[in-house]
């Protein structure tokens, strides 16, 4: 019983269910009634196309990312990467990006460390959509609120300073790498072999950055990744009969994001519905239409991506219990294979 008290997910689903009482608590039935009778289901149809083609939009991001290093056909990317995020909402704080990690390595036979540095180029475009987003709500009337400045200001700098250290490791590879050596080969050649593995495999997927076409396509998945979210903010806006204007949807959409930038629950359960009531409540919705509206918009977020990707576990016969255990006692650089010369192409 005590082993079930230290684990990640037992605590991640405490807070979950604590902050989703405290979300509901002054919800009355006959509140969630009157709103359901008036909630036009007609809108929840564009708003699920869009939950669809923004996971076709980052399914096509990554495969943007690895087809310099393999072709993967899109069928196959689309079910792998729906699994991975399913592993990124069930498993609480970072457990879900090792899961997916060990995942599209074990399916694809790729090594650990290039699937890490396609993580990192994920999160990268992500944070320069989301700048960009910020950028156009400075240009309109509404202004984010000043506790959430401050987070976009972190952001931009953590975004410009990724992407000049990506650069610089790409353009000074082999400088860093012969100053390694001389440092580290003769006092810790375990380390100094670890560290050059390592380097490989992630030096060659983060070498997009690169190319210009391959930058400005993977940053184009992006938008139209995050601008469909916007969309489908705004059509559960019209369903509901909320009268806010587009910009108010992408502010809901900047505010979640920044919110939850690290995954404390599984599915983001309690936290997701507390900030977009928060957002919603400085728009004048009464509390019980923002609740009943954010958990409309959690399951929208969930379903699709979790029918992809249980589809995936099943065809497979894996189970999320097992990659979750694989997890838990992975270590990332000291589990990193390089590929023999000879099958250089074949496996990074």
């Amino acid at each position: 019983m005590a082993s079930v008290f230290k684990k990640k997910h037992f605590w991640g689903t405490v807070i979950a269910i604590i902050l989703l009482g405290y979300c509901v608590k002054d919800i009355s039935l006959t509140d969630a009634q009157k709103l359901i009778r008036k909630v036009n289901f007609y809108y929840f149809i564009p708003a699920i196309f869009m939950e669809y083609l923004m996971i076709f939009l980052k399914a096509f991001r990554w495969k943007t990312i690895v087809e310099k290093t393999k072709n993967i056909k899109f069928p196959r990317v689309l079910s792998l990467y729906s699994a991975g995020q399913v592993l990124n909402i069930v498993l609480p704080a970072l457990t879900g990006q090792v899961g997916r990690l060990l995942l599209f390595s074990k399916k694809e036979n790729l090594s650990k460390s290039y699937i890490f540095s396609t993580i990192v180029i994920e999160v990268l475009f992500d944070s320069i959509s989301l700048l960009i987003f910020i950028l156009i709500l400075s240009t309109v009337s509404f202004v984010l609120p000043p506790e959430y400045s401050s987070v976009s200001y972190v952001i931009a700098f953590a975004t410009i300073s990724l992407f000049v250290l990506l650069y610089l490791i790409l353009h000074f590879k082999d400088e860093i790498g012969s100053v390694g050596r001389r440092l580290m080969r003769g006092r810790w050649p375990g380390l100094y072999i670890t560290l050059k593995k390592f380097s490989y495999s992630f030096t060659r997927g983060i070498d997009l950055l690169r190319s210009s076409h391959y930058f400005f396509r993977t940053l184009l998945f992006s938008l139209l990744a995050w601008a469909a979210h916007v969309l489908v903010i705004y059509y559960l806006f019209k369903s509901f009969g909320f009268d806010l204007p587009l910009v108010s949807a992408i502010l809901v959409m900047v505010i979640n994001t920044l919110a939850l930038l690290i995954p404390i629950t599984p599915g983001n359960a309690g936290t997701f519905e507390l900030v977009v009531v928060a957002a919603l409540l400085a728009f004048g919705i009464v509390k019980s239409d923002a609740v009943l509206f954010a958990l409309a918009l959690h399951i929208l977020d969930l379903l699709p991506i979790f029918t992809m990707g249980m589809f995936f576990f099943h065809s497979e016969r894996l189970s999320i219990k097992e990659i979750e255990a694989e997890g838990e006692k992975e270590e990332l650089l000291g589990q990193v294979e390089v590929p023999e010369m000879a099958t250089e192409k074949d496996k990074i």
